[in-house]
C-alpha cells in the first residue's frame, strides 16, 4: 500500500492566505498621485462651496476659518488672504507631530481653498439662501470634504489638524474634537455676527461634528 504523505506545517496556507512574497490581497491600496490630487481638489472645491454658502447666508464656521471670517466680516479685508495667513503658524505643528507629507498636502489644500474663495464669488452666485439651508448642507458639505482630505493624509488647518492628531495620538474621536473647537470660535463671534446668525453656525458646527464622529473612525478606512 503506498504511503500517503502528510505536508508538513511549513506548507500548510490557510484559506485565502497570500503566498508568500505575495502582497495580501486584503491589504490596503495606497493612494496615487492622481487620486491624491483630485482628493485634495474635491475636498477643498466642497468646503469652498460651504463657504460661498456661509457668507451669502451670515453665518461663521469654526476653526482658522471662522477666525478668518470674524477679521473679514470686522474689516473687510478679502477671507481668503486671511485665512491662508492664519494657518501659517499650523504647519510648523503639523510638520513636528504629524509629518512631512501631511503638512504640504494641507499646504496645497489650504492654498486651493483660499484661491477658490477668492474666485469662487465671480463664477457663481445665488440669489437667495435661508440660513436654516445653508447650516444643514453646508455642514454636511464641509463634512465630505474634510473627510476627502482626511483620508488622503491632508486637512485645512487649524483645528482640524489638532483634532486628527488628538484622535491619532490619543484616541479622541476627531469630530467630538472638531464640533467642541468649531463651536466655542463661533461664540467667540457674538460681537460681530448678529446672534441668530450664530446660532444658525452653531448649528452648522454641530452637524459637521456629528457627520465627522459618525463616519471618521479610527481603522475603518485604511487607504493610504
Amino acid at each position: 500500500m503506498a504511503s500517503r504523505t502528510v505536508p508538513s506545517s511549513a506548507s500548510v496556507s490557510l484559506p485565502g492566505a497570500a503566498a508568500p512574497g505575495v502582497p495580501s490581497p486584503h491589504a490596503a491600496p495606497r493612494h496615487g498621485v492622481f487620486e491624491d490630487v483630485q482628493a485634495l481638489f474635491t475636498g477643498s472645491l466642497f468646503v469652498g462651496l460651504t463657504m460661498m454658502m456661509y457668507a451669502q447666508a451670515g453665518l461663521l464656521t469654526g476653526s482658522t476659518a471662522g477666525l478668518a471670517f470674524v477679521l473679514h466680516y470686522a474689516t473687510g479685508w478679502p477671507f481668503g488672504a486671511i485665512y491662508f495667513a492664519i494657518n501659517l503658524p499650523f504647519y510648523w505643528f503639523a510638520w513636528k507631530h504629524i509629518g512631512r507629507a501631511f503638512t504640504i498636502k494641507t499646504f496645497v489644500s489650504v492654498g486651493i481653498l483660499s484661491l477658490i474663495a477668492e474666485l469662487g464669488p465671480r463664477l457663481i452666485h445665488i440669489d437667495y439662501l435661508h440660513p436654516a439651508f445653508a447650516a444643514i448642507a453646508g455642514g454636511l458639505l464641509m463634512g465630505t470634504g474634510v473627510l476627502f482630505l482626511a483620508r488622503h493624509k491632508s486637512s485645512l488647518g487649524g483645528a482640524t489638524i489638532v483634532s486628527l492628531y488628538l484622535q491619532e495620538r490619543h484616541g479622541l474621536r476627531a469630530g467630538k474634537v472638531q464640533m467642541t473647537i468649531d463651536c466655542a470660535v463661533v461664540l467667540l463671534a457674538l460681537w460681530v455676527v448678529p446672534w441668530d446668525r450664530v446660532a444658525w453656525s452653531v448649528l452648522a458646527a454641530v452637524v459637521m461634528g456629528v457627520f465627522l464622529a459618525v463616519s471618521h473612525r479610527p481603522g475603518r478606512y485604511q487607504g493610504g
